[in-house]
């Protein structure tokens, strides 16, 4: 009796908790949009700009992890975040179950550039953020391709997650599309897989803020050594059949690795 109600008591206080962060993070990014976004852009400076903002952003989300396992609600397991640290371009491909992926990359790479939904673009919470810090939107292929290479030609890691949305299901993926795949065939940066999971699910693609879990989620991320566009396409291929080529050899990299990490079950 006493085990079932401090079980109940645990799920209230997390839900509450999940609750406050969703709306300090609303808040803030409400804030940051009306307040900070037009004040950054009286900064005369663009370069010096972009960064203050990125180095921002990028100690916002620390703190945020970090108040989410104070509070109970979530607990944070990485591996190899050094190469996230590096601070050199490299393109950081992730695989997408939850929400919080951006949050938890964002909070683990000092120096990031992000791809992100065109849709965010109008959302109240995230405007003013993804035009301060320079995000790309995913609306036109053709200009991610190019302002990815700007940004990383400026040292920038870029952060893409190829699904385009999250994960369809636990063990699936969405088809990773190609756009990642030109901007490192054009710039010549290496690929960094990352692998994300959470146990048990949470702010999934069929899940609400409110479906709280049983027990504290965990957020797993392991970080595997780069791979180079030599490894997937050979030399002289046409542009088109490179850029499939390598979507293929990173999908089927990331996924098998799911596997090895035990994030994804095998099929029989």
């Amino acid at each position: 009796m006493a085990s079932t109600l401090s079980a109940r008591l645990n799920l209230a206080w997390r839900l509450v908790a999940t609750g406050l962060a969703f709306t300090v993070f609303g808040v803030c990014g409400v804030l940051f949009s009306v307040v900070v976004f037009p004040l950054a852009w009286l900064w005369p400076h663009r370069a010096s700009r972009q960064r203050t903002v990125t180095f921002v952003i990028h100690w916002f989300f620390r703190t945020l992890v970090r108040a989410l396992q104070w509070l109970g609600v979530m607990r944070l397991d990485v591996q190899g975040a050094e190469e996230l640290r590096a601070r050199r371009p490299a393109i950081v491909v992730a695989n997408h179950p939850t929400y919080l992926d951006v949050m938890v990359l964002l909070a683990l790479t000092p120096s990031a550039c992000c791809v992100v939904k065109n849709a965010h673009w109008g959302n109240p919470c995230f405007w003013g953020i993804v035009r301060a810090a320079e995000y790309i939107s995913n609306a036109d292929p053709t200009e991610l391709v190019e302002a990815s290479a700007r940004q990383l030609a400026a040292g920038y890691t870029m952060i893409i997650f190829p699904e385009g949305t999250r994960s369809p299901a636990k063990d699936r993926l969405h088809p990773f599309s190609r756009g990642f795949a030109h901007m490192a065939l054009n710039v010549g940066v290496p690929i960094v897989p990352v692998l994300m999971d959470c146990d048990p699910p949470a702010f999934t693609k069929t899940m609400r803020w409110y479906d709280v879990p049983p027990r504290a989620f965990c957020m797993k991320v392991a970080v595997l050594p780069p791979i180079s566009v030599a490894q997937y396409v050979p030399d002289g291929s046409p542009p088109a059949l490179a850029a499939r080529a390598l979507t293929t050899g990173v999908e089927t990299h990331i996924t098998d690795h799911l596997l090895q990490h035990g994030f994804f079950e095998a099929r029989n």
